[in-house]
């Protein structure tokens, strides 16, 4: 397994391999690796030929008061799971070398990046659509692999790369959870213990909203209201929102269907968490 820092080396790796024929399979992290990363290196070490894992915490993603500098860093950590996953390429750009003195381009993807965490993390979805860009660019993927935890991050890198044309595929992978049902995350080291508890809440209450669903329930007021009143039984959780939404346009739906997504976000303490499900997909 090769470590590479450099941009331009990883370029230029990246072009003789294309040149080689070899279909380049890649997973852009923000580093702090769980199963969940797991997952996506493992499919996309069986979808590619040679396996490439980013690891970058991007600091144009990050807002005021956020979370960058406490982010949790673990490198040694990552380099041995990416091992055991069989990636070829670990990349570990540095924030100088991305964003050089001057920088002054980035992209927007504009309508569905503005509801859910687009609202309440404004320029948040710019900064991923940049990086995402520049981290396509260097390393010239033929197909990229995303967790479907970040659901609205997914659906705007599938619509940037659509409307601009880029030649890849993306692939979007099931979330993980841990036993409990709580969704795998970096942030959750976060937690104390009886935050993490509480924050089982939000599988629960998706539990109950699949539940209502499956039942013939097609109000999404109905469903809304149940799951509200799940989150609110527990004190330490703060609800930043519940929202059914379409989910590809992520438009807001008042009666709901098979491809209705059901997105979470809630705080607790300063640790901001999110899920979600589409309420029709089989788990």
């Amino acid at each position: 397994m090769r470590i590479i820092s450099n941009i331009q080396q990883m370029q230029a790796l990246a072009i003789t391999l294309k040149r080689e024929g070899k279909r380049i399979a890649f997973v852009p992290t923000m580093g702090f690796l769980h199963q969940g990363h797991a997952s996506l290196l493992r499919e996309g070490r069986r979808q590619g030929d040679i396996l490439v894992l980013s690891i970058f915490v991007n600091p144009i993603q990050f807002g005021i008061n956020e979370d960058l500098d406490r982010y949790p860093r673990d490198m040694e950590r990552d380099c041995r799971i990416a091992a055991e996953c069989g990636v070829d390429v670990v990349f570990t750009p540095d924030a100088v070398g991305m964003y050089p003195p001057g920088f002054q381009t980035g992209v927007t993807v504009r309508d569905i990046s503005l509801p859910l965490c687009g609202a309440s993390r404004p320029g948040h979805f710019d900064g991923v659509a940049t990086v995402v860009t520049k981290l396509f660019n260097i390393v010239q993927p033929d197909v990229a692999l995303f967790g479907r935890k970040d659901y609205q991050q997914l659906a705007v890198i599938r619509r940037m790369v659509t409307d601009l044309s880029m030649p890849m595929e993306i692939v979007g992978m099931p979330i993980v959870r841990e036993a409990d049902g709580l969704a795998m995350s970096s942030r959750n080291a976060y937690l104390s213990e009886e935050q993490r508890q509480s924050a089982l809440c939000l599988h629960r209450s998706i539990v109950i909203a699949r539940k209502l669903f499956s039942d013939g329930e097609r109000s999404a007021d109905a469903i809304k209201k149940a799951v509200l009143e799940t989150i609110g039984q527990e004190s330490l959780i703060m609800v930043e929102y519940i929202e059914l939404r379409d989910g590809n346009s992520l438009e807001e739906q008042e009666i709901v269907d098979n491809a209705t997504l059901l997105a979470l976000a809630v705080k607790t303490g300063q640790t901001r968490l999110i899920d979600n499900t589409v309420l029709g997909e089989e788990l």
